[in-house]
C-alpha cells in the first residue's frame, strides 16, 4: 500500500511519527499484542483520543465494541497478509453515541525481533458516501426531470385546444347563464396549464447577484410569521461569520419559502421551526470541493418525514400530505441546484433538517479516487 511504502522508505532516515503526521490518511502502528504504538495527528481525530492516552493500551479497548475489528486483525497477523475492510462502523470510547464509518487496510510488517506489527490505514468514508449519494441524487432529478418535461409538453397541448375551443364557443351562447360555464372550463384550463409550468420548475437562466444570505433569511422569516398560526414558535440561529455569496435573490427565496412552508404545514400549528446558517469549510457538492460554502437549515419539530417516501421525496407529485401538489420540494431542489447548490434532509419524529449547501466563492478542486485535480467550474 502508499502507505507502508513510504512508511519502509522512510523510516530509516527519518522519525516515522514526522511523516505520518503530515498523512491525512489515519495511520495507527501496533505493537505484537495490538498496543498502539504510534497513531498519527489524522487517526487521533477519526479516533477523538489523543496520542498519549492511546499509547501502550490495546488497541481494541479503544472502541465500545470491537468484535469486526479484532477479527479483521487477527486475520491480517495470522495469515501474514493484507486485509482491508470497507464501511466498517466503530463506536470509540471517547464518543460511544457517535458511530464513526471507516475503511480499514490492515498491513503485517515484521520487526527485526521477528515479531509481526501491524500497521492500520484508517479513511473517514462518511465524505465519500455523501458525494456518491448526491451524485445518484443529481442523476435521478435530471431523469425525473425530463420525464416532467415531457409529460407537460403532452398536457399542455391538449389544454390549450381545450380552452380554445371554450372561448370559441363561449362567444356563441346566447345565455349568460351559459357562458358560466364556459367560464369554468377556461378557467381550470389556466389552473392546470399553471400547474404543469410549476411542474417543470424554473427555466431561466440565474440572475446572480452579490448578496448576503441572512437578508434572504430575513425575508422569508418574515413571510413566515404572516403566515404562522399563534401556536407556532419562530426562531432565527444565524451564523455571522457567512460572508456574502452570487445567487439569484428570487430563486433563493421562493427555494427557502417552499422548504419553511413545508415545516409550517408539518408542525400543523403547533410547534417549533428555526431557521439556521452555518459557514462551512471545504464542503462538497457533489464531486467538487468548495473552500466556503454556506449552510442554511429548515429545522422543525413535526412528525418527521414518512419512511415509505424519504429516497423520492424530491421527485415531482411526492408528498406525504392528502391535499399536498408533490411539487414544493422538487422546485426547490431545482432552484438550489441551478444556483450551484444542493438540498439535503434529515428526519426523525420530532426533528427534521432541511439543508441548503450554496457555494462560496470558486471550487477549490475536484476530488474523484481520491486524487485531487485541478478545480472546474460548474455548469
Amino acid at each position: 500500500m502508499a502507505v507502508e511504502r513510504l512508511f519502509a522508505t522512510f523510516a530509516a532516515h527519518h522519525d516515522p511519527s514526522d511523516l505520518l503526521d503530515a498523512l491525512a490518511t489515519g495511520v495507527v502502528l501496533l505493537d505484537a499484542a495490538d498496543g498502539v504504538i504510534h497513531a498519527n495527528v489524522a487517526a487521533q481525530g477519526l479516533l477523538g483520543v489523543g496520542l498519549n492516552q492511546a499509547r501502550g493500551r490495546s488497541f481494541l479497548d479503544l472502541f465500545v465494541e470491537h468484535a469486526p475489528l479484532q477479527a479483521l486483525l487477527q486475520r491480517a497477523r495470522e495469515r501474514g497478509e493484507v486485509f482491508a475492510e470497507r464501511e466498517l462502523a466503530l463506536r470509540p470510547l471517547s464518543a460511544p453515541r457517535e458511530a464513526r464509518v471507516i475503511d480499514v487496510t490492515v498491513t503485517p510488517i515484521e520487526d527485526h525481533g521477528g515479531a509481526r506489527r501491524l500497521l492500520l490505514e484508517m479513511v473517514d468514508a462518511v465524505p465519500r458516501n455523501r458525494i456518491n449519494r448526491e451524485n445518484e441524487l443529481r442523476a435521478r432529478l435530471e431523469g425525473s426531470r425530463m420525464m416532467t418535461r415531457q409529460l407537460a409538453h403532452e398536457i399542455k397541448n391538449p389544454l390549450g385546444g381545450l380552452r380554445g375551443a371554450a372561448q370559441l364557443l363561449e362567444r356563441q351562447l346566447p345565455d349568460a347563464a351559459l357562458r358560466e360555464y364556459t367560464g369554468v372550463i377556461i378557467n381550470e384550463a389556466d389552473r392546470l396549464t399553471a400547474l404543469v409550468d410549476s411542474m417543470t420548475g424554473p427555466t431561466r437562466v440565474p440572475h446572480k447577484t452579490p448578496l448576503n444570505v441572512h437578508e434572504i433569511c430575513e425575508h422569508v422569516f418574515r413571510l413566515l410569521e404572516a403566515e404562522a398560526k399563534p401556536g407556532v414558535g419562530l426562531e432565527r440561529d444565524y451564523d455571522p461569520s457567512v460572508p456574502d455569496g452570487c445567487f439569484d435573490r428570487n430563486q433563493l427565496v421562493q427555494a427557502l419559502l417552499n422548504l419553511a412552508r413545508n415545516a409550517l404545514q408539518a408542525v400543523d400549528g403547533h410547534g417549533r421551526i428555526v431557521l439556521r446558517t452555518r459557514a462551512v469549510a471545504n464542503a462538497h457538492i457533489g464531486p467538487v470541493r468548495h473552500r466556503l460554502a454556506v449552510r442554511i437549515e429548515v429545522v422543525d419539530d413535526g412528525p418527521g418525514v414518512p419512511p415509505e417516501i424519504r429516497s423520492s421525496l424530491f421527485y415531482p407529485l411526492v408528498t406525504g400530505r392528502a391535499n399536498g401538489t408533490g411539487l414544493g420540494l422538487a422546485v426547490a431542489q431545482e432552484i438550489v441546484t441551478r444556483n450551484g447548490g444542493l438540498i439535503e434532509f434529515d428526519s426523525e419524529p420530532g426533528r427534521t433538517v432541511f439543508s441548503v449547501l450554496l457555494p462560496l466563492g470558486g471550487p477549490s478542486g475536484v476530488v474523484a479516487a481520491g486524487v485531487e485535480t485541478p478545480p472546474v467550474a460548474l455548469a
